[in-house]
């Protein structure tokens, strides 16, 4: 901190746009109105939540608090060998830097605090996707009763035809039911497609955000939207296999 160098070390993305095809080290590169000199180039690391790790230029605390004119450092990142304790480590922290601010006005936060929050914070946008998917299925299954029900009484004529003709109740009944599955098939097949196509548009325009529809939770989809069309379909289902014949045929 006292005698800082003007050394820096690249982030592979940097080191390869500024230096094509040759090595960095050794070479100088300037940092607003700083030269510094390339001492070592990172391993690339790729990306986390949407930020590139190797789009970085690291120089010595000392060099960018003079360069950005600020005081001090925002925060501090630790490493520590695997299998540390990391409470003793952050109650060490804490007590050196109560010691040098004379009180605690700072915070400490552990890799694992750090991944459960974010964990926590993943579960909640599951369990309010998870809300909305229980809502609209709600809202499918009471449409698609609405839509048979309304096909039962429209084609009440049609049934008792079809009764007096020797159909049984059981025909009826899995003829309604199969439109049901029909109807529930082809809407979810139309979310598929429409929650696919958006899938892939976030990710051209995104690319930093890996988004990549999985096959399985697909045909659970898929499996979902027949299971909601048979268990709604079964009342008008059942509404047509029982309707009186005589009454049926002078229904107009």
């Amino acid at each position: 901190l006292r005698d800082a160098r003007h050394f820096a070390v690249l982030g592979d993305r940097v080191a390869r746009e500024m230096f094509v095809n040759e090595s960095p080290i050794g070479k100088r590169i300037k940092v607003e109105n700083d030269s510094f000199l390339v001492v070592g180039v990172l391993a690339p690391r790729g990306q986390f939540l949407g930020a590139d790790l190797d789009d970085t230029v690291y120089v010595p605390t000392a060099r960018a608090m003079a360069l950005f004119d600020r005081a001090g450092a925002d925060e501090i990142d630790i490493a520590y060998v695997d299998g540390a304790d990391s409470k003793a480590i952050v109650s060490e922290i804490k007590k050196v830097l109560s010691a040098r601010h004379g009180r605690e006005d700072f915070s400490v936060t552990t890799q694992e605090e750090a991944l459960k929050s974010l964990s926590d914070i993943l579960t909640m946008i599951t369990l309010a996707i998870g809300a909305l998917g229980g809502i609209s299925l709600l809202v499918g299954a009471v449409g698609i009763v609405t839509i048979m029900t309304i096909a039962v009484s429209e084609r009440t004529n049609e049934i008792g035809l079809f009764v007096a003709l020797g159909a049984r109740g059981r025909l009826i009944l899995a003829m309604f039911l199969t439109e049901a599955v029909v109807l529930s098939s082809l809407g979810g097949l139309l979310g598929l497609v429409v929650g696919i196509s958006l899938a892939y548009l976030v990710s051209a325009f995104l690319p930093s955000l890996p988004v990549s529809p999985q096959w399985s939770y697909i045909i659970v989809a898929e499996a979902i939207s027949v299971l909601i069309g048979l268990g709604a379909g079964v009342l008008p289902a059942r509404r047509a296999a029982t309707l009186n014949v005589v009454d049926a045929l002078r229904t107009d």
